[in-house]
């Protein structure tokens, strides 16, 4: 268990950085996250995709675009998950990470068949050596970038499916929260006033954080850009997954209110299609 005082510290920086934002967007509601900061430079002219490694799960019969998975199976709209135990102390942000979730999962309603493709890693721009995904976008110019692929962004119930599975997984990985599966729970986020630290992994650095249907980084490393299933403009954007600070990092995780135009430099891009 971490100590309060370093988590609150995490919290109250980040939130000292969202303040440096050069651009005034409607006041952020933090429904699975912690506050957001804002950088400015603008995304690549020439997107492309990452490579997927070798162990990447193949589209059955070709249904899904290379660096794609198929994502096809019965997805459950309002699960019903309980946190058994939580990793921080009471107070103000005791119930933003559980340490441990009952197993299984509940889905009190229908469930709902979806088929569709979604990126096995986060967006790497052309030419990145590194493997570090994309950043630095706003939901306009994630949209942007997966349209010049033929694609989309993902809408926020193919976001979690892929993320979740049938079993309906709090974390990608599973039940337990495992800050060593993923990029999450870091605590050297830079310091007050002097801008968030770039703590981005390369897309292959984290192999155990994976879904069940075989996707990468849905928790932690960059949150992503999705569209919400019912939104209207100019509010139909939502972030997901959270990124490396010390947040809910789950697969429902959701964060809200930033608009369309918001960029930050832990946000950036995963896409999705229509299976053929």
């Amino acid at each position: 268990m971490v100590r309060l005082a370093p988590f609150l510290t995490c919290i109250a920086l980040v939130a000292a950085c969202a303040k440096e934002r050069a651009e005034t967007p409607p006041a952020p509601s933090h429904e699975a996250g912690a506050p957001s900061a804002l950088a400015s430079f603008a995304p690549p002219t020439e997107p492309a995709r990452a490579d997927a490694s070798a162990s990447a799960p193949i589209a059955a019969n070709g249904a899904c675009p290379s660096g794609m998975v198929l994502v096809d199976g019965n997805y459950c709209p309002e699960p019903v998950q309980i946190c058994e135990r939580w990793l921080d102390p009471p107070g103000e942000y005791h119930e933003y990470r559980c340490a441990e979730y009952a197993k299984p999962s509940r889905c009190p309603g229908a469930r709902v068949h979806e088929r569709f493709c979604i990126d096995r890693e986060e967006y790497v721009a052309p030419g990145e050596t590194d493997d570090l995904p994309l950043a630095n976008q706003s939901w306009t110019s994630a949209g942007e970038v997966c349209a010049t692929l033929g694609e989309r962004l993902c809408l926020e119930s193919e976001w979690q499916f892929a993320c979740e599975g049938e079993e309906m997984r709090p974390y990608p990985y599973g039940f337990v929260r495992d800050a060593t599966a993923c990029n999450i729970d870091r605590m050297d986020l830079g310091r007050p006033n002097a801008g968030l630290r770039d703590l981005r992994a390369p897309v292959t650095a984290y192999p155990r954080c994976v879904s069940p249907f075989g996707v990468h980084d849905m928790s932690g490393n960059i949150e992503e850009w999705a569209t919400l299933d019912h939104g209207r403009a100019p509010q139909r954007s939502t972030m997901k997954g959270a990124w490396w600070l010390p947040g809910k990092n789950t697969c429902r995780a959701r964060t809200l209110g930033h608009g369309e135009i918001y960029r930050g430099k832990q946000v950036g891009v995963r896409c999705c299609a229509n299976a053929k």
